[in-house]
């Protein structure tokens, strides 16, 4: 997340700056600079001011955080913390910024009392329930991460949809096992809340638990007939299983109901090729590239069946294609 986005409320709420002396007028001009995006020239401005005073620690603290090196800024601002007092905004200040600092220095654990104190005054923020949902789920506290994330959505902590946000995090997270509890306590709560199912479906497919991961998708589907996704993940399925039929069918909806997505095309197109329709295989997977150029299966599919049929000019021409998309980010 980028760093101006985390700091959407402390730049609501530094403390003002008179400038009534020589420092007052330096971090004055220091914090201009930074509302200008310039935290090196902040920097500068404050490196040969007194460090011992308060006024100026703060300022480079957060001038720091700001040109991404946390762990000076929490060096600068750790000791200070003790000489503000607690109902100020200075030490407001120097809370937040400690703790986005060990946040994104990777210290979750050390993170997670700064942002909470900060969450104090400011529990309805949404950059800050959302950053400390994520380190609860980093530090396996799934409790007090669904909490964050109810609060940032409006729903009950406790509620069915609270289950639901939290896991759908987890999943961003890589915390499945997790995530998988969740999603659980959700359906026990409320057995036909939309996309439940289909995330539960989605992890037992990832598994290679194939049974269930048609039942799971099955029962979404019952729940959300409308979720393209859903039949997209069932057709997957069926294609695990090497039950063609059944898996173009479910696919086939999947396209009726989302005709821009490329996965259930490319899924198509290898049950054709299966069945022994190469023709209509390549329609499918030529129209995968259309609305994902970079889809390096799809590419490498269709350079498959080109093959096949003896268009070895074509087919080399989609391989080095696949080949080349080796590798890149999501593909």
């Amino acid at each position: 997340m980028r760093q101006a986005a985390l700091l959407a409320l402390l730049l609501a709420t530094a403390p003002p700056v008179l400038a009534s002396d020589a420092i007052d007028t330096a971090t004055a001009e220091a914090r201009a600079l930074l509302a200008q995006d310039k935290p090196g020239a902040a920097i500068e401005r404050l490196t040969d001011l007194d460090a011992a005073d308060p006024r100026v620690s703060l300022a480079l603290g957060v001038a720091q955080y700001h040109a991404g090196v946390a762990a000076a800024a929490i060096a600068t601002l750790t000791p200070l913390l003790s000489r503000l007092q607690k109902p100020s905004l200075e030490r407001r200040e120097a809370v937040q910024v400690l703790g986005l600092s060990h946040y994104l220095a990777g210290h979750l654990a050390e993170a997670a009392p700064y942002l909470e104190e900060t969450r104090l005054w400011a529990k309805d923020n949404l950059e800050l329930n959302q950053i400390l949902g994520n380190v609860y789920i980093q530090t396996q506290k799934p409790e007090r991460a669904r909490e964050c994330f109810a609060r940032a959505f409006g729903v009950a902590p406790e509620s069915a949809a609270a289950h639901l946000l939290a896991a759908q995090m987890m999943i961003r997270l890589e915390q499945e096992p997790m995530a998988e509890a969740e999603l659980k306590s959700a359906l026990q709560k409320d057995p036909k809340l939309p996309q439940v199912h289909f995330l539960l479906g989605q992890q037992a497919l990832f598994r290679g638990r194939l049974a269930e991961a048609v039942l799971l998708s099955q029962q979404e589907i019952d729940v959300n007939p409308g979720n393209g996704m859903a039949w997209s993940q069932l057709g997957d399925a069926y294609s695990r299983q090497q039950k063609w039929e059944d898996a173009t069918a479910a696919l086939q909806k999947s396209i009726w109901i989302n005709p821009f997505y490329s996965a259930p095309y490319i899924l198509l197109g290898r049950a054709y090729m299966k069945k022994g329709q190469p023709s209509t295989a390549e329609g499918m997977l030529r129209r995968a590239i259309e609305y994902d150029p970079n889809n390096k299966s799809a590419h490498y599919l269709l350079g498959q069946l080109l093959q096949q049929t003896g268009r070895e000019d074509e087919a080399r021409r989609e391989i080095e294609i696949a080949e080349r998309l080796q590798g890149q980010p999501g593909r």
